[in-house]
């Protein structure tokens, strides 16, 4: 055990190695251990305070949900789950946009998502890079680490030196939200899926020294908890007791990696690989880090989905209940007891803060959807997983047996896997198909090593059923308080003492035979059902069911077994009272923490007692019955939010029972076809009179980054400090009148389109297709007159920066803008170029929105996506009408809504799909704004997102909100907007409390804008 003293610890801090990393000299610690003692582990699993813990954990990013107030929403649906942990990424490029100006604060800021965290009880386990991966713009690099000439992720000592600023800070502040402070923080991960790499590295791959750098950054900034680390897949890098390059001084604590054992295929959401389930875990944890326990520290939760793709509801088909019932327990059954799945709630990739790969809903198919709705069955199903580890502290320290087929099964179809108790005569057997792919089912008998001896179950007849692709718990001696569960073939969803009962809820799928025996004397009863079969014998009471939807009680002895099927487990919740020591309102199971179980339906939040009364927050979205087992034998009253709920009490059981009911509130929400709209001219660089006099003249010879020059000056963008939205370049030069093409070559990242204007004279567009990052076009230029000064504008989207998950190549480095231009009769330095993209390029104006909010069209330049625009003057022009030429259009309105209160009501915009009269799709692209937030890209011709869900707090939902819609019309015949609407989803009545708004300045004319 890694338990140690003060004194012991201080002596392993003072173990330390000299050594020059990046040109520095460093002191590097030998090992961290022992900097505290709250959280501790070994080879089973952590500690807290003592006490093992199963770390069931989701990943939810505060970036990807920009208003400080939902975290506790969100939060709180993951303590429903059963869940004690969230794992959360930190994205550099949000909070360092200007070199050397940190800033976190506003919607940026990490405190409240910690104070969220630790009033709901989550831990968390921070992950701020430097590089995060993630789908975001650059993996988390600010664009202008394209100006680093050292190599990414290497020991560099520009790009070291580069990554200071940006980890003394944020770490100082995580370190300040450490479990040793009063907060949430448990572990902390340096780097992320350091794995791979290609080609020449500089120091080598893997680099200990590198690592031990970002290391030593997180200490020196009070980091004191464990370091874990996410391995992209099991390769043992930097694992403890194992040396690199002839090194240890990079390891960390505990050792952990990734999984995504699908893959993203969501346009096959029904096909499962051949070998994709991983049955080597085990064996290769106690390869590589048999003293850590085995974690998973990023386990498929979903997929991303790339421009072009099917969308995300496909992707959570693929990754649905089935897949968490066989992957899941797999993991489970290989002795994970530290299991953080990616994602549990993805959010959306607003303001351009995603990378080129993917889109702006970043949903990921999870669990908990982007509009933060819990409406997916896995969201149930992975409740029903979670919360039987949350009782069954023996998994924690049993050992993992032998994977067998047709040994304790009858079937050969029908695969094993045993975790036998240590310390405890507790057995579980992980049962799933040989075959696990199987999509049928298979009936079988268990014979299962039990305290009376090999016992095959069902003993009182029938037989068990594994439905196709369905994998389950069966468990033998397991402890109920001082009572035993000789063995169950029913899951158990959880198990409470209450007082001098004891109840279980055991569930099974539709028709499926199921038994299990207590060890006692007792004769059983049946107190509600009829189906239930029973007999003692051999100091044993049996029960033998089949599964219906009518529930069954029985009891026995002091014992109440609820059996219940799926559905009806589904809508159960095992809601924690707070505690007054340390534990707090985290989830302790000293003593079988305190705590009810009700059944709800949609969500139940928490749970609290005021004076005689019980009181129980959640959502409803349907009137529902209400039941509460084990209800405190001092509360007399029952509320479910602001509602007194009439109850009835069972004599027998003690259990509560009532309805919740739920009106449909009115929802009016605005027709956005008939808002007054105002129109601007959103691409006036096309006009003669135009001035560039303030734009920036790309006028750099060379550059530091890896992709060679092809044009007299760099026309990369992020060389000139412009690192996201819509660039824009202008290239002059005098026309000798034998011009006849233009080739040129733009790079915009998966998606991205171009368009090119000669004068006033649209020359062409790339329209942009999902796998191309970037293209060469030639276009036929007409006749220009010798002598007479011409200028090319080109307008590039730019989809976000790539990352830079391979370490070597430099992928980040990827340019946006133009890379090669050939222009026919001129050389190409006869050609100037300017170029711009957001106002003030690093030095962005919006401080609030942040520094990727923002692009490089006219609007966006002038601050007129915000509040209160001067458009009073504008002309009148609806997006639905839209333009009859190519260009970029500005339509900008206002609405105001009066949703009703106490109901959380998602809202969405959609576009329809616009089609030519000829029938052909229409190719245009458009970015959405609300409130001066961008809150999505649509690209008609590309796809496939049409739906933006924007969070409340974005949007006002009483009061003024206004609008704005950028229309690029990459066509002949102009663009417009077809079936552009604002919808809600279903009202949810709720009793969190409705977000403030997040800060949104209004329009104020900016110095120097052009």
């Amino acid at each position: 055990m890694k338990l140690l003293s003060a004194l012991t610890s201080l002596a392993l801090v003072a173990r330390t190695l000299s050594l020059a990393v990046g040109g520095k000299q460093m002191f590097i610690e030998r090992d961290s251990d022992g900097l505290q003692n709250i959280v501790t582990y070994d080879e089973h699993s952590l500690m807290i305070h003592g006490e093992r813990v199963f770390t069931f954990s989701g990943e939810f990013h505060p970036y990807r949900l920009p208003v400080p107030d939902l975290y506790l929403d969100v939060f709180q649906k993951i303590k429903a789950l059963g869940f004690n942990c969230v794992s959360f990424y930190v994205d550099w490029a949000l909070l360092e946009g200007q070199p050397g100006v940190y800033t976190a604060e506003g919607i940026f800021a990490l405190e409240p998502f910690f104070d969220a965290a630790k009033e709901a009880g989550i831990y968390l386990i921070a992950r701020p890079g430097p590089y995060i991966n993630a789908e975001v713009s650059g993996g988390g690099f600010p664009g202008w680490v394209q100006r680093v000439k050292g190599q990414l992720r290497t020991r560099a000592p520009d790009f070291l030196a580069a990554t200071d600023n940006y980890m003394a800070h944020v770490s100082k502040t995580i370190a300040a939200a450490q479990i040793t402070n009063g907060g949430p923080v448990i572990l902390v991960q340096p780097e992320n899926e350091y794995t791979g790499s290609s080609g020449p590295v500089t120091g080598g791959f893997p680099d200990p020294d590198y690592f031990a750098y970002i290391k030593k950054q997180l200490r020196d900034a009070g980091i004191v908890v464990p370091f874990i680390s996410n391995d992209a897949s099991p390769k043992g890098i930097f694992a403890p007791g194992t040396t690199t390059n002839g090194t240890m001084e990079a390891n960390v604590d505990i050792y952990g990696h990734d999984a995504y054992p699908l893959g993203f295929d969501c346009a096959n959401p029904y096909t499962w690989p051949a070998k994709g389930l991983p049955t080597n875990y085990h064996a290769t944890h106690e390869a590589q880090s048999p003293s850590t326990p085995f974690s998973l520290v990023e386990f498929q939760g979903g997929a991303f989905d790339p421009w072009g793709g099917l969308g995300f509801d496909q992707c959570s088909v693929l990754l649905n209940m089935e897949f968490e019932r066989v992957f899941y327990k797999n993991n489970f059954a290989a002795g994970a007891t530290l299991f953080n799945i990616y994602m549990i709630f993805g959010g959306t990739n607003w303001g351009n803060l995603g990378h080129a790969g993917g889109y702006t809903s970043y949903d990921y198919g999870s669990s908990i959807a982007e509009n933060r709705e819990i409406y997916r069955e896995k969201y149930s199903e992975v409740k029903l997983e979670a919360n039987f580890l949350k009782v069954s502290p023996a998994i924690l320290t049993a050992s993992v047996g032998k994977a067998v087929t047709g040994t304790y099964a009858d079937s050969s179809a029908i695969y094993t896997t045993p975790l036998i108790g240590i310390g405890t005569s507790t057995n579980f057997y992980v049962v799933r198909h040989a075959d696990y792919q199987q999509t049928t089912s298979t009936t079988y008998k268990m014979s299962l090593n039990t305290s009376s001896g090999v016992i095959v179950a069902p003993q009182l007849g029938g037989s068990l059923t594994l439905s196709g692709r369905d994998s389950k718990f069966h468990v033998t001696d397991y402890d109920l308080g001082g009572t035993t569960l000789l063995y169950s073939t029913a899951e158990i969803f959880t198990w409470k003492k209450f007082d001098s009962k004891t109840v279980l809820v055991v569930y099974g799928g539709p028709g499926e035979q199921h038994e299990l025996a207590i060890k006692g004397n007792s004769v059983a009863k049946q107190l509600e059902g009829s189906a239930v079969t029973s007999k003692s014998t051999n100091g044993t009471t049996i029960l033998n069911w089949k599964v219906s939807a009518t529930r069954q009680v029985i009891q026995v002895g002091n014992v109440f077994v609820y059996a219940l099927d799926r559905n009806t487990a589904y809508n159960m919740w095992t809601p924690d009272f707070a505690r007054t020591d340390e534990w707090g309102t985290y989830t302790s199971n000293i003593g079988n923490m305190s705590s009810v179980i009700v059944q709800a339906g949609y969500l139940v939040r928490k749970v609290y007692i005021d004076g005689p009364a019980l009181h129980i927050d959640g959502d409803l979205n349907a009137t529902v019955p209400i039941k509460v087992i084990g209800a405190p034998s001092n509360v007399r009253s029952l509320h479910f939010n602001t509602l007194k709920v009439d109850i009835t009490v069972d004599s027998t059981t003690g259990e509560w029972s009532g309805t919740l009911p739920y009106t449909a509130p009115t929802v009016n929400l605005p027709d956005l076809s008939t808002l007054s709209w105002k129109y601007l001219d959103n691409l006036p660089e096309i006009q003669p009179t135009y001035d560039d006099s303030l734009w920036t003249v790309a006028n750099h010879p060379s550059t530091n980054n890896t992709y060679a020059l092809r044009t007299p000056t760099s026309l990369f963008a992020s060389d000139y400090g412009y690192h996201t939205g819509v660039l824009l370049y202008r290239g002059h030069f005098t026309a000798t009148g034998n011009e006849s093409t233009l080739a040129i070559q733009t790079q915009g990242g998966s998606a991205f389109g171009s368009s090119v204007w000669l004068n006033s004279t649209y020359i062409g567009s790339w329209t942009g297709i999902d796998r191309a990052t970037n293209y060469n076009s030639t276009y036929k230029l007409p006749n220009l007159i010798a002598g007479k000064n011409y200028v090319f504008t080109v307008v590039i989207d730019n989809n976000g920066l790539d990352e830079n998950w391979v370490v070597g190549p430099d992928e980040m480095k990827h340019p946006r803008g133009i890379l090669a231009y050939s222009l026919s009769g001129h050389a190409a330095s006869s050609v100037t170029w300017k170029l711009t993209g957001n106002l003030g390029g690093e030095n962005y104006i919006d401080k609030v929105r942040g520094p990727l909010n923002e692009g490089g069209l006219y609007a966006e330049r002038q601050g007129y996506t915000q509040p209160y625009p001067p458009s009073r003057s504008w002309p009148s022009l609806s997006p639905l009408t839209g333009t009859t030429k190519p260009g970029v259009a500005f339509y900008q309105s206002s609405f105001r809504l009066d949703l009703p209160r106490n109901y959380d009501i998602p809202l969405s915009f959609t576009f329809g799909n616009t089609t030519n009269a000829d029938g052909s799709v229409s190719d245009y692209r458009a970015q959405l704004w609300v409130n001066g937030y961008q809150y999505g890209k649509y690209v008609n011709n590309v796809g496939p997102q049409t739906r933006f869900p924007v969070p409340q707090g974005i949007i006002n939902p009483r009061g003024e909100n206004w609008v704005g819609v950028e229309v690029w019309a990459q066509q002949e015949g102009g663009a417009r907007l077809s079936g552009f609407e604002l919808v809600a989803g279903v009202p949810v009545w709720s009793s969190f409390k409705e977000p403030r708004m997040v800060e949104k300045p209004d329009w104020r004319k900016r110095e120097g804008a052009y």
